[in-house]
Order: C-alpha cells, then sequence, then structure tokens
C-alpha cells in the first residue's frame, strides 16, 4: 500500500513539474496564420515554395514542398531567452536533397530550416541569425557560416542520414548558441522564420513542420 502510496505522490510531482514548465507557441499552423504570415520570396529564386496545411493525430502540421524554389514564412514575434531559452521543433522529411554540398554558395539549400533572428541593426543585413537545418547529408551538431553571409550559422539538429521520412522531435538551446557562435548575450530574440529551398540546387524537397515552441526547459 505504502509503495502505491509512493508511486502515486511521484507521479502527480513530475505532473506538476511538467505543468509548470513555461511555454510559448510560435505557430498554430491554421487557416487564419497562415494568409497572415510573411512570405519572403528569395532574392534571385525561380519560384515559391508551396506551404499547406495538414493535421495528424498529434495535431496541426505544415507541408512544404520546394521544386528549385525558395520562400520562407516569417514570423515577427519576441521570445525571453532568459525564461525560455529552448526552441522544440518536430518536423519530418519525406524527399531529401541527398548528395548536395551545403556548405557551398551552389548547395546551400534545405529540406527544412529554422531561422531564429535577432535585430542588431536597420536592415535585414545587418541581423544574426542560428539556422537550425534538417540536414540530407551533414551529420547531427554539424555547423558552419552561411556561404552567404557570415552573420547567420547553419546548425544541423538532424539528418536524413538518420532519421529519413518519419517524425522526429529536437530541442536545442537557442541563449547558449547566440553566444557560441555570434558572441552575443541576449535576453530576447525579434523573430522566427520556417524555410524549405531548393533555388540553389535546382532539386525538389517534401518536409513537414509540427510543434515549434520555445520553453524553459
Amino acid at each position: 500500500m505504502m509503495k502505491i502510496f509512493i508511486y502515486i505522490i511521484f507521479f502527480f510531482i513530475s505532473f506538476l513539474n511538467i505543468s509548470l514548465a513555461e511555454i510559448i507557441n510560435v505557430f498554430e499552423f491554421t487557416e487564419k496564420e497562415l494568409s497572415e504570415l510573411k512570405v519572403r520570396k528569395v532574392r534571385g529564386a525561380d519560384a515559391k515554395t508551396i506551404y499547406s496545411l495538414g493535421e495528424n493525430e498529434n495535431g496541426k502540421f505544415l507541408r512544404a514542398e520546394a521544386n528549385n524554389s525558395a520562400s520562407g514564412l516569417g514570423k515577427e514575434i519576441e521570445i525571453n531567452l532568459d525564461k525560455t531559452p529552448f526552441l522544440n521543433i518536430t518536423w519530418k522529411i519525406e524527399k531529401d536533397l541527398k548528395g548536395i554540398v551545403e556548405n557551398s554558395k551552389k548547395g546551400h539549400d534545405y529540406a527544412a530550416r529554422v531561422f531564429v533572428v535577432k535585430k542588431t541593426g536597420a536592415t535585414p543585413l545587418s541581423n544574426r541569425a542560428m539556422n537550425y537545418v534538417f540536414s540530407s547529408n551533414k551529420d547531427i551538431d554539424s555547423y558552419h557560416p552561411s556561404p552567404f553571409t557570415k552573420k547567420s550559422i547553419d546548425y544541423a539538429l538532424s539528418t536524413t542520414k538518420e532519421n529519413f521520412n518519419e517524425w522526429v522531435t529536437v530541442k536545442v538551446n537557442v541563449k547558449e548558441h547566440f553566444k557560441k557562435f555570434h558572441d552575443l548575450d541576449l535576453d530576447k530574440i525579434n523573430g522566427v522564420v520556417i524555410m524549405s529551398d531548393t533555388d540553389n540546387s535546382k532539386l525538389s524537397s517534401l518536409a513537414y513542420y509540427q510543434n515549434i515552441y520555445f520553453s524553459s526547459e
């Protein structure tokens, strides 16, 4: 009887800790939100990536189909990194970009990526960014500056070398990464961008995004 009582107490304490963890959802993946998000076509790209909505047993998701195209869905949102430094992403790649050199200008494409942006100047080119990617060729935790700007760091949180055509959930400490890669002690970031692009390699990809949020732990 005592063992059962202790187990019940432990269960409720664990549940309480989960409930107390602060969570800030970035995207809702609704029709209304999709119509309001800022669509940014990459300069020089032939077409925009096609984004559409879907739903499964875990909730709503965003489908991203890129065919020699590049455009992002951006949301201006301030996230307090002192309170919620962890970015959480659930995503899947159904068609990847195997064989490209991702740290080259001709191969700088990702079937799925999520930018976290900090405004550090008057123009977009002055901003700093961590570009969290689902790589088709690199290992997890590999990283390099974008071949187009050193102010954006590509960091592989997932890879199709390990998780192809299956949902995978990742978590990363954004505050620590901005300090490590940009030498910035941030208390907040200003925006988050989803982008699937294949304009440099001229290939096609298919990816899905779900449950993108910041958390306290």
